[in-house]
């Protein structure tokens, strides 16, 4: 069987919640789409969904299938593992994780 790798965590305090995976994999699609200079409609024409899944995705709102987060990296030309590493990297990072609860907090404020 093999061994178990120990995965570094960064220290958190305990009132602190852990950033949403969805809410980093959104600002991470948020921001390749922009570093391509594209709009929403023509990011979702490529992936095959609708302007309004992908701006709720890109938002933290949807949880995506693989299958969906699949197509729209294709779309943006990235690859699921570069994605995932990239977003890995943000939840190992500490500023990555003050943002993403500002996000959160915004969003739940917008909610309430």
């Amino acid at each position: 069987m093999a061994a178990l790798v120990p995965f570094p965590r960064a220290p958190r305090r305990p009132s602190e919640p852990e950033p949403l995976w969805r809410q980093l994999l959104g600002d991470q699609l948020r921001r390749r789409r922009h570093d391509r200079d594209e709009t929403l409609t023509e990011t979702a024409e490529k992936a095959g969904v609708s302007p309004q899944y992908l701006s709720e995705v890109e938002r933290g709102l949807k949880e995506p299938s693989s299958e969906m987060i699949a197509a729209i990296a294709g779309a943006l030309d990235t690859s699921l593992i570069e994605l995932t590493s990239a977003v890995a990297d943000e939840l190992r990072s500490e500023p990555a994780s003050a943002s993403a609860l500002s996000s959160a907090r915004g969003a739940f404020a917008l909610a309430a």
